[in-house]
């Protein structure tokens, strides 16, 4: 996944309202007015952030009859998971090499201790 499109992930997730949309959207599709009762919010708010998801690719729509109900795409949530995880174990290599590396400098100090 390119910059940019990370992104625009992480952007779209940094809302809380955003965040709950697709935990809501986790449990099956859902039109704009099911996704409005449960926030209580107007429909045209609930459409704005429901315009950021789409842009950034984490939910499209479809034609269901006359409703467009709202799909979840995982694709860029994993995506974006996989960098983080990548990142989180270059983060905890760094950390037990840091604990290791401050380990050897305190036993010189121990031995002189004694």
């Amino acid at each position: 996944m390119a910059e940019d499109e990370l992104s625009q992930v992480f952007s779209a997730l940094a809302d809380p309202t955003r965040r709950a949309i697709l935990e809501r959207l986790a449990r099956g599709n859902a039109t704009v007015g099911q996704l409005v009762e449960p926030f209580g919010m107007t429909q045209q708010a609930i459409s704005k952030h429901l315009k950021v998801l789409e842009q950034a690719r984490l939910i499209s729509r479809i034609r269901a009859a006359q409703s467009r109900p709202c799909v979840l795409e995982t694709e860029r949530l994993a995506a974006a998971a996989g960098w983080i995880e990548r990142h989180r174990r270059i983060w905890a290599d760094r950390h037990d090499r840091l604990g290791t590396h401050l380990a050897a400098l305190r036993r010189p100090n121990d031995d002189r201790d004694r």
